[in-house]
């Protein structure tokens, strides 16, 4: 497997550039980018724009792994309004396009949500409108997905919306193509679950994987912690992952970030991942 670090797990005032760089300095294969809404790599980058990334990491000689968004809390698939519906294939169509021309073969996409307990005032959506929004939208879009030969990757989240692997692989299932599958938390699921039944049962549908722990005495946001200080068994998570054959990016999801001296998480998750995946 080879060792990767989303964007989200720097500090917010770093550039793109600066991410890469260290990234690259602490010793990681790959980093995963993501597209915003305005600014740097976002909705409003056009092509030549968005090539100068992949530029970047090539002349730093670091992979890009992948292409996640956050904008699908703002904008779900599942909403009960048709207008924001249609907001959210148009940025997963525009995050394909982009992962595209980035280079990469997945994007991370939130699927939507029944209800969001950390985002005041969300939207409450029925379980099973929810879940007919969802399947129709991702069914639509897998064409889409195909046509430029990159995945779709659906995260496991605290969304109230696919709660167990089996759900979320009939889910995926449901959707029948080969360019739609699970983009998989490992951290995600500990406040309800064990990660390694999820790899198992979620098996090849797996297109990349997010590393977090999680301290489940913690409880809400404030469980997640550095890797290996919470209660992911990761010995067996990665027996599971080797089991099924996976061999490709697990990509390091920080959160929350350092108070101070915010790039050593950075270089702590990178030794982290080495003890994990069994690197010297």
């Amino acid at each position: 497997m080879k060792k990767g670090i989303n964007i989200w797990s720097f500090p917010g005032s770093m550039k793109v550039e600066e991410c890469i760089a260290v990234a690259k300095d602490a010793g990681f294969d790959g980093i995963e980018l993501a597209l915003n809404e305005t600014g740097e790599l976002s909705l409003e980058s056009n092509e030549s724009e968005i090539k100068e990334y992949r530029k970047m990491a090539d002349d730093k000689g670091i992979e890009l792994t992948s292409l996640a968004s956050g904008l699908y809390w703002t904008y779900p698939i599942t909403s009960g309004h048709a207008g924001t519906r249609q907001k959210a294939k148009d940025i997963i169509k525009k995050q394909l396009e982009s992962a595209a021309i980035l280079g990469v073969d997945t994007i991370l996409v939130v699927p939507g949500a029944v209800g969001v307990d950390f985002i005041p005032d969300s939207e409450v959506v029925p379980y099973d409108q929810a879940y007919d929004h969802a399947l129709e939208g991702f069914s639509e879009l897998s064409a889409v997905a195909e046509s430029l030969n990159v995945s779709i990757g659906i995260e496991n989240v605290w969304n109230k919306f696919l709660l167990s692997p089996l759900e979320m692989r009939d889910f995926i299932d449901k959707i029948n193509s080969p360019y739609v599958g699970s983009y998989f938390d490992v951290g995600n699921v500990l406040y309800a679950g064990y990660p390694e039944h999820w790899v198992t049962i979620l098996n090849k549908r797996i297109k990349k994987v997010h590393f977090k722990d999680y301290r489940r005495a913690a409880g809400g946001l404030h469980g997640f912690v550095d890797l290996l200080a919470g209660d992911v068994n990761y010995p067996e998570v990665v027996k599971a992952l080797q089991s099924i054959g996976y061999e490709d990016y697990v990509i390091a999801e920080m959160i929350p970030g350092y108070t101070h001296h915010g790039q050593q998480i950075i270089y702590n998750t990178s030794g982290a991942m080495d003890a994990i995946l069994g690197r010297k």
